[in-house]
């Protein structure tokens, strides 16, 4: 009889044996590659470990004060509400919008990160909440968000998912070098820089309440403020 069971038994449709024996370890092969992880699922361990190891130091890296368009497109936030802080790192944006008065939620795969996060709200007389998460897997909920903000942190398919979290009349701040910085720094991974433009198209579909290029001297990067319709 066939191994196949759907198939009648009869000489044409039994394979010869030799055909057989590498039908069965193909298979055998495809069920043993279905059970090891994908190579990207070791992306999130090494990446936490290192940013860990960033992390662990008293020092701020970052700085504790928010990026400074964050400070300047603060008048135009709301001051009440739900706000997510996506690659919150240490949390000097998340520990801002929580003094304007935010319910303040901070993301990041690092949790030295985080803990640093905590102990600057603590600093400043403030609470946050944190989510040690891989933003490639975290699922965002729809519609939850008052604000979200995103700086210095590319993730291409997060977009929609970002705009998708946001209430109608939320807004986004994201933040994040362009393709022009290779000229300080020009091992800087391509993948990670905006192109031309890229930014705006992204939210050309929001209302676009500010909107900057700029190069320092030691940077290039762009910077927007957009508000979800409705």
């Amino acid at each position: 009889m066939s191994r196949f069971p759907h198939h009648r038994s009869g000489p044409s449709h039994i394979l010869p044996r030799n055909r057989q024996s590498g039908l069965v370890l193909i298979i055998f092969l495809l069920g043993v590659a279905a059970l090891l992880p994908a190579p990207v699922a070791e992306a999130a361990p090494q990446d936490k470990a290192r940013w860990d190891r960033k992390y662990q130091t008293e020092d701020y890296i970052f700085g504790k004060d928010p990026i400074p368009f964050l400070k300047e497109v603060s008048d135009l936030l709301p001051k009440r509400g739900q706000a997510l802080d996506l690659a919150a790192g240490e949390g000097r944006n998340a520990v801002f919008l929580a003094t304007l008065g935010l319910d303040i939620t901070a993301i990041d795969i690092s949790e030295e990160g985080l803990k640093k996060a905590k102990a600057l709200a603590r600093e400043r007389g403030v609470s946050i909440k944190t989510i040690a998460a891989d933003l490639e897997s975290y699922r965002l909920p729809a519609k939850t968000y008052d604000v979200i903000v995103c700086t210095y942190y590319l993730q291409r398919d997060l977009i929609p998912k970002m705009k998708a979290a946001l209430k109608p009349g939320g807004m986004i701040v994201m933040e994040t070098y362009t393709q022009d910085h290779h000229k300080y720094r020009p091992r800087f991974p391509q993948d990670y820089l905006l192109k031309p433009n890229e930014l705006l198209k992204w939210f050309d579909d929001f209302v676009i309440l500010r909107y900057q290029l700029v190069d320092d001297g030691q940077a290039v990067y762009a910077s927007i403020l957009a508000q979800k319709p409705g």
